[in-house]
Order: structure tokens, then sequence, then C-alpha cells
């Protein structure tokens, strides 16, 4: 046990850094490093290894990932984009787009990837126009994440939620879908005041690369999939990891889209964080230390298995070790009727607290940086706090209705 204990204790160190310190190690690398621990120190053998790892939740997140790709090789992304950048509309306004489409499209696809799709595009376009482009690109991240909360295929958390708890996909989307919406107004009110008076400032337009044009065709199959996943999801009793991954590949036989190319855009550095992070969790559940911590949290006066321990414990340890590792330690305790919605919900709306809370954050801030726009972490707590705050607090009160 003291072994197991002793490598959970360094991935989720790993997971706070994002590293570990001396080694050029990522999350991802650390995951991968600790479950080769659980194995050859912790006497978790390679076939119980592999048993600890849900098949169903990478077929989803891959299966996903591929019509992603899809969208973003037709030029679906970059269109969306550059026809909102240059609507004829105030900032107020344009803001309001942004978040719009932002939250819209993360509901859908991979908050990541909308991300890293429409930064660039958001930067030039509001060059073009001589407005500021930081509240657009903190809109675009704290919407990202809100509506990302809206479906059980926002985000790679609440996927996997979805998988191991065979959560309603209709169900689910009753819980969250009025947090979301509310919660896509809270960003926008809470930029458009902080920025009140600042938005348009004398900036160049910056070239954001090679931009794929729109190709009407290969969008207009991606979105028929999706749509059809959508409502397969909805309406029908099948495995959502076989259907995504059925729409996967229709798309990757194709006459013209290489299927290189389109497996090269699959986040397999995500796959192999959750293969890590799932090896890493079977260790220690079978070595009996995954009880033991609960039982020394329940000591302390909280039964994470109610809803406000629980809510309360994944919008903190999302910002302590990122949302994904906080909710694959939390599942097994996930027991109360709403903890699915619960967990989805406020370890999503949390990570718009800090510019390290989500991937997104991240992915805006990077892809801006490398345009000459600097998104640093005092700008990003300005509006980040208060979003948080406010989008839980919307969350928690929603969720207590219903339950009521």
């Amino acid at each position: 046990m003291e072994l197991a204990l002793g490598v959970f204790a360094l991935v989720y160190l790993g997971m706070f850094l994002g590293g570990l310190p001396g080694l050029a190690l990522d999350r991802t690398g650390v995951a991968v490093l600790g479950a080769i621990a659980m194995v050859a120190l912790a006497r978790l053998e390679p076939a119980e290894a592999w048993a600890s790892v849900d098949p169903g939740t990478l077929g989803l997140l891959a299966g996903l990932m591929v019509v992603s790709a899809q969208l973003r090789l037709g030029g679906f992304y970059a269109a969306v984009t550059r026809r909102v950048a240059e609507a004829p509309v105030g900032p107020r306004a344009l803001l309001a787009l942004v978040t719009g489409l932002a939250g819209l499209l993360s509901a859908l696809l991979a908050n990541d990837i909308v991300c890293l799709a429409m930064t660039p595009l958001l930067v030039e376009g509001c060059g073009r126009r001589g407005y500021a482009p930081l509240p657009f690109l903190l809109a675009l991240a704290a919407a990202a994440n809100v509506g990302s909360a809206a479906t059980l295929i926002g985000n790679p958390q609440n996927m996997l939620i979805g998988q191991e708890l065979s959560l309603s996909f209709a169900g689910y989307l009753l819980d969250a879908l009025v947090p979301a919406l509310l919660g896509l107004g809270v960003v926008w009110a809470v930029i458009a005041r902080a920025y009140r008076g600042r938005f348009e400032a004398p900036t160049r337009a910056v070239a954001p690369g090679a931009v794929p044009a729109l190709d009407r065709w290969q969008s207009a199959k991606g979105l028929a999939l999706l749509l059809a996943l959508v409502g397969a999801f909805l309406v029908g009793a099948w495995p959502r990891d076989v259907l995504a991954l059925g729409a996967a590949g229709l798309l990757l036989t194709s006459r013209r889209m290489s299927s290189r190319t389109m497996l090269g855009l699959v986040d397999w550095h995500l796959l192999a964080l959750f293969i890590g992070l799932f090896v890493v969790q079977g260790g220690l559940e079978k070595s009996g230390a995954l009880g033991v911590l609960f039982e020394g949290v329940a000591a302390l006066g909280l039964d994470l298995g109610e809803p406000v321990p629980l809510f309360a414990a994944a919008a903190v340890l999302s910002n302590l070790v990122s949302n994904v590792p906080a909710t694959m330690l939390l599942l097994p305790v996930t027991t109360h009727p709403q903890g699915g919605a619960i967990l989805a919900l406020s370890s999503t709306l949390a990570g718009n607290l800090l510019l390290v809370g989500s991937i997104a954050n991240l992915i805006v801030a990077e892809q801006a940086g490398r345009l000459g726009v600097t998104l640093g972490w005092r700008e990003h707590a300005r509006v980040g706090v208060p979003i948080t705050l406010l989008t839980l607090l919307l969350a928690a009160l929603w969720l207590a209705l219903r339950g009521a």
C-alpha cells in the first residue's frame, strides 16, 4: 500500500506542478511514468493495468476528435470565426457574438480545439477593427469552459463522467443547460463591465498563419455527422463510444481528406494522460490505499458522497491538479443521484478561476502570445475569479432547485 500511495502522491504532485522539477515531463509524461511505476513497483499486473483502463471513454474521446479534425481541415472553424470577427456591430455586441459562438461550439465539440482554432483569427480580426484583443480572448476562453459544461461531450472530464456513471445525455442536459446559458451571460456581463470604455485600442492586424479555406462539402459532411451523433445521443440507448467511433470511421474513408492528416489532429497526449491516470487509479484501488484516503477524508467530517462536499471538493481539486485528474479521483465516491451533474459542472466551471485552471485558458494564452498579445494571470484573474464564483453559485442554486 505504501508504494501505491507514494506513486499516487508523486503523480498528483506532478499534476499540481504541471511536471516534476528537474525533469522535462509535462502532466501526460508524469501520468505515463506513474502508470509504469504502478506496474513495476506496486505489483499491479499488466493485465490488471489494462483492465483498469476504460475503453469507452477513450473511444468516445478519439471518435469526437476525428469529427472535430474534419471540421478544422474543412475550414469550418476559420470561416465562422472570421464571419463573427467581421460582423458590422459594436464592441459589446461583438463580445456577445464571440461568447455565444465559443459557448455553442464548445458544447458540441472539444473546447480545447475551439480555442486553438479561434484564437489567431480573433487576434487578426481585432487588429483590423482597432479593438483591444484581450477582452475577446478572455471571452473565448471563459465561454469555451462554460459552454462545454452544457453537455456530456463538451470536454474530456464530462465524457469521462458520462461514460463511467452511464449518465443519460438528455438527463444531464436538463441539469446543465440552464447554468451554462446563464453562465455565458455572466461571462459577457463581467468582461463588458471590466473593459467598459477600453475596447478600442490601436493594434496592428497580425496574420494568423496558414488557415484552411472553407470547403463547404467537407464542412457539411462533418456537421451532418455531428448533428446525427447528438440526435442519437439524445434519443437512443446506443453506446456513445461506438457511435462516435462509427462516425470517425465514416470520415476516415474519404477520397480527399488524408487519414494521416486527420489522425495527426487527434490529441494523443490527452489519450495517454487518461490511460496513465486510469492505471494509477487502478493500482491505488487494488492496494486498498484509495479506500484509506477516503476514510481519512470522512474522519474529518467530510462526506464526499453528499452534494455540497462533492461540489466544493471538485471545484478546489480542479484548480489544484486540473479537472481531469480531479474528476478521476472523485468518481469512486460520486454516488449521489445528482453526483454526475455536480461533478461535471463544478469541475468545469472552476476552470475559469485561474489561468492554469484549464487547458483551454492556456491554449488561448499561448496562441495569443505567439501573435504578440500577452495574456497574463493577473489580467485573467480580474475577470476569471468573478466569472467562476458567479457561475458556480448559479450552478449550485439550479442543482439545488432540481433536487428539491
